[in-house]
Order: C-alpha cells, then structure tokens, then sequence
C-alpha cells in the first residue's frame, strides 16, 4: 500500500508497510500512481501523453517505470503488509509489566476551565490530594510489576501537581532511594498551569524532572478565555513571566508549552506564533477533549480550517527552519529513519497494560482520561489488576482490532488512535473517533513533509 500527496513543492510517495519516503517528479508520480492494476504500456502511454509537451520523452517514461519496479523489488514500494500475525503475540509479550505511571497527586486545581476533562481536577469525583504513604506504595508497585526493565516513567498530574508539592518532592526522593537498589532507573515529568511556579518549584524541576509540560492556550484572550481563577479572572499575565523564567532556568529545553484549540480558536496558528513570539520553541497545540454538545467542542465547520491551519504550520516550520530559528511542534516529531519499533506501531501508547493512572487513594485505571469511570477501574495498588475483564479488553486494543484501520495508510504511526477518544466518541475502546482520525492524517502528512524539507536542505 502507498500514500501520495503533494504538499507545500514537494511531491511525496509514502510506503506504508516499510516507511519509505519518497521525494519524486511528476513524472514519478504519476508513474507510481498508476502502476498497480495496469500494464507497463498503459502506464509508459498515458504519463507519456500528459507530460510530453513539457519536454518528457518516452524513454524517459520508460526508464522511470523501469526504476519504479526496481524500487518494489527492494522492497521500498507497495510493500505487503505482514504484521497483522504478531499483532496479538507482541503484545502477549509484555503482559503483566508495566512501565510507567501517571500519578495524580492532586485531584484539586486553583484554575477553574471550563473545557477541562477532569471536571476542573475533581474527575467527577471529589477533591483529594495524594498522600506520601499512597504514592509510595504506588511506586513500590511500578518496581514490582516492571519486571526487567530498567526504564521506568512517573509522572506529576492533577488537577494541579503543584498543590500537592511536597509530597511530590518527598516521592522523587524516595524513587532516588531505591533506584541503585532495585536497579532502575526513574523518569519524572510534572504538568502544571504555572500558577504556583516559584523559585523553589523551578529549582527542583531542573534537577529531578526529564520533562516539564506547561500549559498555555496561546493568545492572551484565548487563554483567558477558559483558563480562570475561581473568580473568574484570566492566568495569562500571571503565568507567562512564570513559565519564561522556568523555560530559561531549563536552558530551553526539555520542556513542553501545551495548548488547547477549540471551536473558538480553530486558527490556532496564531496561538502558536504567541508562543514563538514569547520565546517558547518547543511546542504542542492539541484539540480540546470534551463531551458531545459542549460548546467548546470542535466542529465539522471548524474541519477544514484546522487542515489548513496544519498545512500554514508546517510552512512556517519550514520558513523558519531556514532563518535558522527552527521550533519543535510535538505532533510533527517523526524520524523518517528509524521511529517507533513495530510493536509500538501495531499496539500504541499501552495504557491499561504498560502504563496505568493512579487516584489518589491508589485505585488504577487504564490511563488519566478515564480515571473517575467506575466500570474502568482496573484495581488497586496493593491488590494489583483484579478487573482482568477491562485488561483484557486494552490488551487486545491494536491497529488490527479496528476494521476501520486497516486500509488507512497512517495506521502504522498511529496505531489504532487513542482508546480514551474512541471510547468517548463511539462507547468502545476499539471504536474510531473520525474526526480525530482527519485531523491525524493531516498532521503525519505534514510531519513527513516537514522532515523532508529538513532532509533535503541538510
């Protein structure tokens, strides 16, 4: 299977199976489009006829045909797909370990956004804050259940982490205890809104956090818009000199400025150049998570201006690429050499099985988006996974599950989509959130343009 699309100069030939990238002529193109289903006459006769007049000769016809076959060959052109076999038998493999965490240290928040999914930090649920003796057992439990792995990730959410700052401080000292012991090695990285970022916070977050994810809607009236103090008065002003000071402190890096877009800022771009313009390079912009009907859910109006907003984003990355000043956009990260391995193609982000989220009170769910939804709770974590029903149902969750999925050229990058957004969207996890899946086509076709242009001006 192929994908070709023509973006921003280039014309480019994706093969699904292998990942091969192509950068081609017309002539190519066209060759490449019509090479399945018809002969080599039929295909040399009719690209011959539509470019002869630009100066194209038939044995130029000939010879690129000659090495569009060379190329499937090698296997770098319509490749089979041979993966659906391992599907299930890869992710049987790694059943019963699991790599990661996401502890909510906080089911309380001093922002009160109405978009937020979390229901404002309380998950639907009521306010509570972690205790040192839960999170500890919590992290007792990745080391146990990790098995051989050495890497292992924790991180900070909420509502607001920061609310809850010490005990945050005393399980990174804790996890630092037993690393040399256990023979692991932890990775922590903290959300937070900024609101109580201090020197102290700062400090802290520079020495012990792999990475820091900080969110900003963007344009001040975009931001203030839904991220309000509980009297109803905007952040912007407040956190943005809080989060230049932390970005610095960082050196620039290892850090994450995450947006929100709804249908009342599809043109996102312009947030996205707010950031830029603040001095912040690496960035995220995610469509908003919320129930059918909210008034801030994206619609099939806003469709084609969010397309449009990714294409104009992609060449500004490329403008700016050139002037030196490159920025990173999280969703258009892709390495065209090598990338995630087979297994995290066919079987995603693991959430339910790799990766769980833990309450508060230590109850673990499949992962933070659906936390607060009693029928998915998994168990706990001094009883381990005892609702092996639900388990089960993420494990078999891969690209392969989905009927959907398996003639869309993107599968192998997304891997079936997110099982929280299927959920929501069609009530199963191996649902297909549509809307989600456009936006996601759109966004790899940027991703593998942009790297290209990176590649071809190196």
């Amino acid at each position: 299977m192929i994908h070709q699309f023509q973006l921003h100069g280039y014309n480019i030939v994706l093969d699904v199976c292998s990942g091969a990238v192509h950068v081609v002529d017309e002539v190519a193109y066209d060759v490449i489009a019509m090479y399945e289903g018809n002969t080599e006459e039929e295909v040399v006769k009719a690209v011959f006829a539509k470019h002869q007049s630009l100066g194209v000769t038939l044995e130029d016809v000939t010879e690129c045909y000659d090495q569009v076959c060379e190329l499937a060959n090698e296997g770098k052109l319509f490749t089979p797909d041979t993966f659906e076999p391992m599907a299930g038998d890869l992710k049987k493999k790694t059943s019963g370990v699991v790599k990661a965490l996401c502890l909510h240290i906080a089911h309380t928040c001093n922002l009160n956004c109405s978009y937020c999914f979390a229901s404002q930090g309380k998950y639907h649920g009521e306010r509570a804050l972690m205790s040192f003796e839960v999170g500890k057992r919590a992290l007792n439990f990745l080391v146990e259940n990790s098995h051989g792995r050495t890497n292992l990730e924790v991180d900070f959410f909420g509502g607001e982490p920061l609310m809850n700052f010490d005990v945050v401080k005393q399980l990174v000292a804790y996890a630092r205890s037993i690393e040399k012991e256990k023979g692991k090695n932890f990775r922590f990285t903290l959300t937070t809104n900024g609101v109580l970022i201090d020197d102290d916070v700062i400090d802290f977050a520079n020495r012990e956090m792999s990475n820091v994810v900080l969110s900003l809607d963007g344009r001040k009236e975009v931001h203030d818009r839904f991220r309000v103090d509980y009297a109803g008065k905007g952040s912007w002003e407040k956190i943005v000199p809080k989060f230049q000071k932390l970005v610095e402190a960082r050196g620039g890096q290892n850090y994450y400025m995450r947006g929100t877009f709804t249908h009342h800022n599809p043109d996102f771009l312009k947030d996205i150049q707010t950031m830029l313009d603040l001095g912040f390079d690496e960035l995220s912009m995610e469509p908003v998570v919320c129930a059918s009907g909210d008034p801030s859910e994206l619609t099939m109006e806003d469709l084609p201006i969010v397309l449009a907003q990714y294409e104009e984003l992609a060449k500004l990355m490329m403008e700016r690429d050139k002037q030196g000043k490159p920025f990173t956009f999280y969703h258009y990260m892709i390495d065209l050499a090598g990338g995630p391995c087979i297994y995290k193609r066919i079987s995603g982000c693991g959430s339910g099985t790799e990766y769980m989220a833990v309450t508060p009170w230590g109850d673990l769910y499949p992962c933070h988006q659906f936390v607060g939804d009693e029928k998915f709770k998994l168990g706990d974590i001094w009883n381990g996974v005892t609702n092996t029903q639900i388990q089960d149902e993420f494990m078999q969750c891969n690209v392969y599950a989905r009927n959907e999925c398996r003639d869309c050229w993107a599968r192998l990058y997304c891997s079936g989509g997110c099982a929280a957004n299927a959920y929501h969207a069609t009530g199963s996890v191996k649902g297909v959130y549509k809307y989600g899946c456009e936006l996601f086509r759109k966004r790899m076709e940027c991703a593998i343009t942009v790297a290209v242009s990176r590649a071809v001006e190196d």
